[in-house]
C-alpha cells in the first residue's frame, strides 16, 4: 500500500509541474536542531527576530501537524535565461521576475492535497511554501532533492538551484527517500564571489545579516555604511552565488506562465528605475513578491546604490 500511495503522489507532483519530489519521515530533527541552535547563538540573523521564535515547531513537524508521518518535499523551477536589458540598471533577483511564488505554488499545493484525497482517500495534512516555521531546505535534503551547498542553498546535481521549495506534511505513511551526496568538493566560487562576505571561509554557514538578499528585503532600517559600493547593483534579492555555481549550467528555463517576466520591467533603464514613482511601482509589481519591500524600501535601496559608489560603473 505504501508503495502504491507513493507512486500516486509522485505522479501528481509531475502532473502539477513540480520539478522534483522527495519524501522523508516526519520526526524530530535532532542534528538539524543542533545546527540551528548554534547558528542562532552566533546572532547573525539581523532583524529577522522570527528566526529565533518557534524553535520547537521548526524542528518537530508533528507539532505543526499532529499525527504527521510523512514530509512531502517539492521543488518548483523558476529559472529563466531572460535578463534585464540595461546592464547599468538596478537589479532584482530572477525569482521575482514574475508573479508572487507564494500564491502560485500555494494554489498548486491545495490542488495537490485535493488530488491525494480523490485518489487515495481522506488524508490530514497542511501545505507550506515559505510561510511557516518549517525548515524547508533541511527537509528537502533529507528527502534527496539535493544537498546543501557551500552557499547554503539546495543544489540538485542535474537541475541546479533555481527553484522554490514547498512541503506537504501529512498523516499518510509513505516510502521514504534518502539524502544524496554533497558534490561541492573543493569549489569555493560562491564564497569568493560574494561581495559582502556573507559566507564563512569554509562555506555551509551564512552570515545572514551580511547577505544582499537580507539587506534589500528583510532589513528595515537604514542600510549599514559598511556595505557601500558592495551591493553589486541589487535592490531586491541577489543571484550572485547562483550565477557562479557550476551546477547551474544544468538549469533549464521554467514553463510556468505565472513566472514569465514582464517585458516592460526587463526594458526599464537605470534612469527609469531611479525616477520610478509609487504609481509606477504599484503598476509594475502588481501581484509580485517585490511588494514585500514596499515602495519606500525599494527607493531606499536604489538611493543607497546611488549615494555609495555603485553609480561609478554607470554611463554618464
Amino acid at each position: 500500500m505504501k508503495s502504491n500511495h507513493t507512486s500516486i503522489i509522485k505522479k501528481i507532483a509531475e502532473e502539477l509541474g513540480f520539478s522534483s519530489i522527495g519524501i522523508s519521515k516526519a520526526e524530530f530533527m535532532d542534528e538539524e536542531a543542533r545546527k540551528l541552535e548554534a547558528w542562532l547563538q552566533k546572532d547573525v540573523y539581523g532583524e529577522m527576530e522570527y528566526m529565533a521564535r518557534h524553535f520547537d515547531l521548526r524542528t518537530d513537524p508533528t507539532l505543526l501537524v499532529p499525527g504527521a508521518k510523512s514530509i512531502i518535499s517539492l521543488a518548483y523551477n523558476y529559472y529563466t535565461d531572460q535578463e534585464q536589458r540595461d546592464p547599468f540598471a538596478p537589479k532584482i533577483s530572477k525569482y521575482v521576475y514574475g508573479k508572487d511564488y507564494h500564491k502560485v505554488i500555494k494554489k498548486k499545493l491545495k490542488n495537490f492535497i485535493e488530488e491525494i484525497r480523490l485518489q487515495i482517500g481522506e488524508v490530514h495534512g497542511r501545505c507550506f511554501v515559505d510561510s511557516a516555521p518549517v525548515m524547508e531546505r533541511d527537509w528537502a535534503v533529507r528527502s534527496g532533492l539535493g544537498w546543501m551547498g557551500k552557499n547554503t542553498l539546495l543544489i540538485h546535481p542535474k537541475k541546479g538551484s533555481y527553484f522554490f521549495l514547498a512541503e506537504i506534511i501529512c498523516d499518510l505513511e509513505l516510502q521514504y527517500d534518502h539524502p544524496i551526496q554533497d558534490y561541492c568538493g573543493t569549489c569555493r566560487r560562491c564564497i569568493d564571489a560574494c561581495p559582502t562576505d556573507a559566507f564563512s571561509q569554509e562555506g555551509y554557514f551564512l552570515y545572514a545579516d551580511r547577505c544582499i538578499s537580507y539587506l534589500t528585503i528583510e532589513h528595515r532600517s537604514a542600510l549599514p555604511e559598511e556595505f557601500k559600493g558592495k551591493m553589486a547593483d541589487y535592490i531586491f534579492g541577489c543571484d550572485i552565488c547562483q550565477q557562479v555555481c557550476p551546477w547551474n549550467r544544468f538549469s533549464t528555463p521554467h514553463r510556468e506562465e505565472s513566472f514569465r517576466p514582464r517585458e516592460d520591467m526587463l526594458k526599464m533603464n537605470r534612469k527609469e528605475w531611479i525616477e520610478m514613482t509609487e504609481k509606477v511601482f504599484d503598476t509594475m509589481f502588481e501581484g509580485s513578491a517585490v511588494k514585500r519591500a514596499k515602495y519606500s524600501g525599494l527607493k531606499r535601496n536604489i538611493s543607497f546604490l546611488s549615494e555609495n559608489g555603485n553609480e561609478s560603473s554607470s554611463p554618464k
